[in-house]
């Protein structure tokens, strides 16, 4: 089972930008999160194909389980 944090942010353009962190440290510290989501804006850290990043829209743990089915065999 893997595991990720979504970081959802709007850009100029007004369209939805995920930054996604595989194996976050748990249980997730979500004043940290909103801290580096706004480092993550104010300092231009990232730029879309829609312009610079302008808002932050929400962040989510993302629980990903792959279940092999054995056919074919």
């Amino acid at each position: 089972m893997s595991k990720k944090i979504d970081l959802l942010f709007t850009n100029q353009e007004d369209r939805q930008v995920t930054i996604s962190i595989d194996n976050p440290a748990e249980p997730v510290d979500v004043e940290l999160v909103q801290a580096v989501m706004e480092t993550i804006i104010s300092e231009n850290v990232f730029v879309s194909s829609g312009g610079t990043l302008t808002a932050i829209r929400g962040a989510r743990l993302v629980d990903h389980q792959v279940t092999d089915i054995p056919v074919g065999q």
